[in-house]
């Protein structure tokens, strides 16, 4: 995996990546699970983007550990960084495999492809939707903030 990109740590650009993906591939999901129309539209795509959210938080997370170790550990606040980064696999992995069932039952059960008719599987799909959007933009959210402070914490002088 990449550690270093035209001599930069890989992190700090993978990073972007991530901070990206994740909230794109959450609110195509409940796009997805909500409105046919969008659905219709966004098609593959939805599972495509889920997967690349997926392979992306491990990388970049690899590179992040490269980047720890060549730094000698780092503060506390790396060490928290790193925490919440644990905790953000398991919300891109649920935002996987929800995509992905979300496009094969709209696109396979004849019954949901429509959308007119809410059968418990549509409404059930629906609701991890939400759940697993909603979680992994948080848990973005909270990997990106602990990173941000951890990088920029004390640097900027106060007024």
């Amino acid at each position: 995996m990449p550690t270093e990109i035209n001599g930069l740590p890989a992190h700090v650009l993978l990073v972007h990546f991530v901070v990206v993906m994740i909230p794109i591939t959450a609110l195509l999901l409940v796009a997805s699970a909500f409105w046919p129309n969008a659905r219709h539209r966004i098609g593959v795509v939805l599972p495509i983007a889920a997967l690349l959210s997926l392979i992306s938080v491990p990388v970049t997370a690899n590179a992040g550990d490269w980047l720890r170790q060549r730094m000698g550990g780092g503060s506390p606040q790396v060490a928290q960084h790193a925490h919440f980064a644990d905790q953000l696999l398991p919300w891109t992995v649920g935002l996987f495999l929800v995509s992905v069932a979300v496009w094969a039952v709209h696109r396979f059960v004849p019954a949901a492809r429509t959308g007119s008719s809410k059968t418990a599987l549509t409404v059930g799909l629906g609701v991890l939707a939400v759940v697993v959007a909603v979680g992994s933009v948080y848990a973005t959210y909270r990997v990106g903030d602990s990173g941000a402070k951890a990088a920029w914490d004390g640097v900027i002088a106060a007024e």
